[in-house]
């Protein structure tokens, strides 16, 4: 049968990206314990396409993917996964998106009551002939309570849900992995969020928000420095979103950093920015 994709085009145009989205399989993320979670992805990914042919051939990516279904996938996997979508549609530069829930199993402060939360997770991959960049987004729920309402008030303190969205890349052959990044930002707010909670858990965690008011921009800062600390991270973007409690609308605060000179300066090495995984 004729193949029309491999017809030649006359116009000109190479198509920079071209490729499938909205992609809902089921896939394995590599855990930390050297196991794996099944969790179900949604996955954009495409392919360049030289400006002499007239298409490519979506059919592949369907393939490449249901194959890469059966085996736990990290920031390394993906890799493969994009030189195999560079090989097979042979093209020169190949991106791919998973999106997918995380859960990690957290325990009540009091209580010791143990119970999975649910963490909106991403794995991004670029691949090129010069190189390869992996990053690794997570949003982590918090709890904030305002300082200035503490401040002012004789009684109590407005708090409310706020959200750590973070997007991290690692040092040249480094990988970060989530459970290590949501606990690390799970620290910065005024207290944690947690799905199930006894009465002695609950007026703790009101106690301890009252103890440790933080702004939106004071949950920044702090996540900010908690990934500066972190010799793997060599460029990361913040943003914490507080859905506020007494206003009909949300705070933020937004913060994009390369930290690749700090860790030159600290531990005294050439290092370059570069992807982990």
């Amino acid at each position: 049968m004729e193949d029309v994709q491999n017809r030649y085009d006359e116009r000109g145009i190479e198509i920079q990206r071209v490729g499938v989205k909205e992609v809902h399989l089921p896939f394995l993320i590599a855990a930390k314990d050297g196991g794996y979670q099944q969790i179900l992805g949604k996955i954009t990914a495409a392919v360049n396409l030289p400006d002499q042919y007239k298409g490519t051939h979506l059919s592949r990516f369907l393939e490449i993917m249901v194959a890469w279904g059966e085996k736990p996938i990290s920031g390394r996997e993906l890799k493969l996964i994009l030189m195999e979508l560079r090989r097979k549609l042979k093209a020169s530069s190949a991106d791919l998106k998973l999106d997918f829930r995380y859960f990690m199993p957290v325990t009540a402060p009091v209580s010791g009551l143990s119970s999975p939360l649910d963490f909106p997770c991403q794995f991004s991959g670029r691949l090129t002939a010069e190189s390869y960049e992996f990053r690794l987004t997570v949003h982590v729920p918090v709890v904030s309570l305002c300082p200035c309402s503490k401040a002012i008030s004789r009684y109590g303190a407005h708090n409310q849900r706020a959200v750590i969205k973070a997007c991290v890349q690692c040092q040249p052959g480094q990988y970060l992995w989530l459970e290590d990044l949501i606990l690390l930002l799970r620290a910065q707010g005024s207290s944690c969020v947690y799905p199930v909670l006894k009465r002695e858990d609950e007026k703790y965690v009101t106690e301890e928000a009252y103890e440790h008011p933080k702004f939106v921009e004071d949950i920044l800062r702090d996540s900010v420095l908690a990934l500066r600390r972190e010799p793997k991270v060599c460029w990361f973007r913040l943003e914490v979103e507080s859905f506020e409690s007494i206003h009909n609308h949300s705070a933020f605060a937004y913060c994009e950093e390369e930290t690749v000179s700090l860790h030159q300066r600290v531990n005294g090495q050439n290092s370059q920015l570069a992807p982990g995984g």
